[in-house]
This record gives C-alpha cells, sequence and structure tokens, in this order.
C-alpha cells in the first residue's frame, strides 16, 4: 500500500446527495488508483442536525454505489477531548488567544462590514490584550492568531496556484465559548491524526483551504495536499439544487440506475481520458488522476445518464442484469408488491423475458414496467391504443390465428412466428397488422419486447387464454 490517505467526511444532516457522491467517488478513485486508502469520517459535531438515519443513509449510498472504505468510519464528534486538546496547545504556544468580545461588539463589526459592503472580519481587539482585562462573567473562544503579513498560497492541484492575502483572513474561531470544536478546527485535527495526504472536496472549499492551511501552520504540522473540484451545475448553469431535481443516492436507485452506470456518469462530470465515455471499474482506477479534472463546472444532463444507463444494461449479461432487478426491486416505486409474487415460476418467466426488455429499457423501471404483462390478470385492461387495435379489425385476426396457434407442436418463439408468418402469406396481411392486434392481447399495450418472445415466455396456456379472451370478445 502506498502512502496516499484521502477522505469523504459528509455532514449527516440529510441523505447522500449527488455531489457529495461524486466527491466520494473522486477520492476513492484516487486511493484506488494509487493503492492508498480511502478514509470516512461522519462530521456529525452539529448536534442538532446530525440524525442516526443521515449516516445510515450515507454509508447505504456509499456502499450501493460500490466504494468500499477502509477501516471503521470515524466519528468526528467522539474526538471532541482531541479537539479541545489541540485549542489548548495552541493557546500555549501563543497560536492562539482568547477571545471576550461580546455578541454586541459582534454585530457593531458585521453591521459596519455590512455598510462598507464587505464580507465580516474580527477585527482583533482580544489578540494582545491581558486576559485581566477581560469583563466579568463572559465566557471566552478561543481564536487562531493567524498572520497578518504576506500571502497564504494555495498550490492546488485543479485549481492551480490560488493566493490570498492574510490580511483578508482573520483570525477565525477554534473553540466556542462553550467548548465545542469549530469545523475548521476539528477537520484540520482529524486529517492530521488520521493521515489524510490528499483532501479532494469541492471548489466552495477554496477558502477554507488557506484558513486550515494557517492552523496546520500554527501547530507546525505538514499540509495536505489540495483538490478542489468545480461543483455539478444544474442545466441552466445555476448551482445544482432541489428545483433542478437534485436527488440523493437513494432517489437514483428508485429511478432504476445501476450503480455502475451512476458512478461512470459522475467520473465524467469534471473528469475526462479523450473521448472515452464508458469505463469498467478497473479501467476508472487504472485511468484516474488529478491533473485529468477541469476547472469549468459541469451541468448535470439526466437525458445522458438515463442513455448511459441504458448503455450499461444493455451491456451486462442477461444473468447479471435478472440479479440486479431483483435486488432493487426493493428500492422500485412498484418493485415491493412484484417481488412478492415472485414465486419460482414468475422468476423463471421474468429472466426468460430479461432479453427482449433490455433492448427497449434505459433504467429498472422502465425494466419491470416492460415486464408488467407477465403479472397481468385475465382479462388484461386494454391502454387506450391497445383498444384501437383490437377495435381497427385486430379482434378477427385474433379469431383467425387462435386455432392455428393452438395446432403449434412446440411453444416456442420460432414455432409460433412459423405459424403468424404463414397466416399473413395466405390473407395477404402484412406482419404488423397481425403482429400488433396480437401484442394488445397478451401485453394490453401496443409496445412490447418482440411479440415472439413475449408468446414464449407467457407459455402456451397463458398465452391461448389471453388471446381467446380478446378474440372472442
Amino acid at each position: 500500500m502506498s502512502d496516499i490517505v484521502t477522505r469523504f467526511a459528509p455532514s449527516p444532516t440529510g441523505f447522500l446527495h449527488i455531489g457529495g457522491a461524486r466527491t466520494a467517488l473522486f477520492n476513492w478513485l484516487y486511493a484506488k488508483h494509487f493503492k492508498g486508502a480511502f478514509l470516512l469520517r461522519i462530521e456529525d459535531t452539529d448536534r442538532e442536525r446530525s440524525t442516526d438515519a443521515a449516516v445510515e443513509a450515507i454509508v447505504d449510498g456509499l456502499k450501493w454505489l460500490g466504494l468500499d472504505w477502509d477501516g471503521e468510519a470515524i466519528s468526528q464528534f467522539a474526538r471532541v477531548d482531541r479537539h479541545r486538546e489541540v485549542a489548548e496547545q495552541l493557546l500555549m504556544s501563543g497560536g492562539a488567544y482568547r477571545c471576550y468580545a461580546s455578541q454586541e461588539e459582534l454585530e457593531e463589526m458585521r453591521q459596519k462590514a455590512r455598510l462598507e459592503g464587505k464580507p465580516m472580519r474580527y477585527d482583533g481587539r482580544w489578540r494582545d490584550r491581558d486576559p485581566s482585562e477581560a469583563p466579568a462573567g463572559v465566557k471566552p473562544v478561543i481564536r487562531l492568531r493567524a498572520s497578518q503579513e504576506g500571502d497564504t498560497v494555495i498550490d492546488d492541484k485543479v485549481q492551480g496556484k490560488v493566493v490570498f492575502t492574510n490580511k483578508d483572513l482573520d483570525d477565525l474561531v477554534l473553540l466556542r465559548s462553550d467548548g465545542t470544536p469549530t469545523y475548521m478546527l476539528a477537520v484540520v485535527v482529524d486529517d492530521h491524526d488520521m493521515g489524510v495526504t490528499h483532501v479532494i472536496r469541492g471548489d466552495d472549499h477554496l477558502t477554507n483551504a488557506a484558513r486550515q492551511t494557517q492552523i496546520y501552520q500554527a501547530l507546525g504540522w505538514k499540509t495536505p495536499v489540495w483538490a478542489h473540484i468545480p461543483l455539478i451545475h444544474g442545466p441552466d448553469g445555476a448551482k445544482l439544487s432541489k428545483r433542478h431535481g437534485a436527488l440523493g443516492v437513494e432517489a437514483y436507485r428508485a429511478l432504476g440506475y445501476l450503480p455502475a452506470a451512476l458512478r461512470n456518469y459522475l467520473v465524467r462530470l469534471g473528469w475526462s481520458q479523450g473521448d472515452k465515455e464508458f469505463f469498467t471499474a478497473d479501467e476508472l482506477i487504472d485511468a484516474f488522476d488529478l491533473p485529468a479534472i477541469g476547472r469549468s463546472a459541469s451541468r448535470f444532463d439526466y437525458a445522458k445518464l438515463e442513455n448511459m444507463n441504458g448503455h450499461f444494461m444493455r451491456a451486462m449479461s442477461d444473468d447479471a442484469l435478472f440479479k440486479a432487478l431483483v435486488e432493487t426491486l426493493p428500492h422500485l416505486p412498484d418493485g415491493p408488491a412484484i417481488a412478492s409474487r415472485l414465486d419460482e415460476h414468475k422468476r423463471a418467466q421474468l429472466r426468460a423475458a430479461i432479453p427482449g426488455l433490455k433492448e427497449r429499457a434505459k433504467t429498472l423501471v422502465e425494466l419491470i414496467d416492460g415486464a408488467g404483462f407477465l403479472f397481468a390478470a385475465r382479462p388484461l385492461r386494454m391502454d387506450e391504443k391497445a383498444e384501437a387495435i383490437l377495435a381497427n379489425g385486430g379482434c378477427a385476426h385474433l379469431a383467425a390465428l387462435l386455432p392455428r396457434l393452438q395446432a403449434v407442436p412446440e411453444w416456442t418463439a420460432a414455432g409460433t412466428e412459423g405459424v403468424v408468418r404463414a397466416y399473413a402469406e395466405e390473407t395477404g396481411a402484412k406482419l404488423g397488422a397481425v403482429a400488433q392486434p396480437l401484442r394488445a392481447a397478451l401485453t394490453g399495450r401496443s409496445t412490447s419486447p418482440g411479440i415472439f418472445d413475449v408468446l414464449s415466455v407467457l407459455g402456451r396456456e397463458e398465452s391461448l387464454g389471453r388471446i381467446t379472451d380478446q378474440a372472442t370478445a
């Protein structure tokens, strides 16, 4: 194993959103590429908003995507004592100081900054004052004694060299007055203690990198390699949000996407390797590296994801796709009801239908929807188009075909096709004019997998029964 260590550090305040999933994927791929370690840290210090259900959703989402991590997931909250210890260490070394500024004073600073059109910046009023001047009864915060001269330079592996003027970076709070650590301190301490060598995250954290670099420097610790990736935008170019339909990973599973397809799609949002579009997991691991990540935001395109998913479905073996479908049924909208009916006979029928179904479907939802005819009860309900087909001469074709099909010696796709083609030739009817009434009678729809595959999958008894229902209606 190399010395490369990456991490994914989500806050458990909701589902694993798609941007977080891509960040986790990039960290996972980078660690795998260099045979390093990929760690998971749950940043659960916000006790009011952090929930066990969110932790479970994040873990489940990562597992479904196939992003395995090394060792146990680490709770940031469980490390609060260590964070306090480091804050005290900085106090003793002079790298931090106690600040007794009141809420009223801080509000004055905010108002002043607002009037000047500037971001709020602490003015350092307790930076060099003696604690003996502290007002009675005020619990202090601990602030970093940040450098006020020169620049903080981030040599970012995606964004390039980024320079921050130190006078624009104020003395940030490390420990709140109630003794709880801030995000800035906790992240630095945890990344250091976990041996994280590369921090790969969204470019909305770029300013945080400058502030965290100052904490690393104050502690005399080695700064990790930074790589800040552009955010994902919606189709309109704005940051991806709920109004764009931004969903959690579990929602994409419920929409019938395959983890391999979603992985492939997410990695291609911002990373590329020539014109190659489709990758296996091993190919992604072999090819992935940070220099190939672009600096521009990517736009999420649902149609492209759907097409990519269709490609992965067609590329899978029928057995693998059937297995994926059965495993995903509990998560699909109508899946549990169908799963409850999958006895040995229905499983065999569904498996037999997979080759014809997957040619037309782009998601597992479409796949199971296309298989609906297998679970339909007689007499079938016809959709509007199917009713029109049967009403316009379709029933007459069915009545004429019925005795011929009843006499088929071997009920196979080839056997039934021979009978139907012979009937069409004898009567001078076009094959489609005969096949469409059959499709309507057998599935209740005007579209389906190949009609002779449908006859074969349904079997002789069920097929003839459905045809009889409509031929004699």
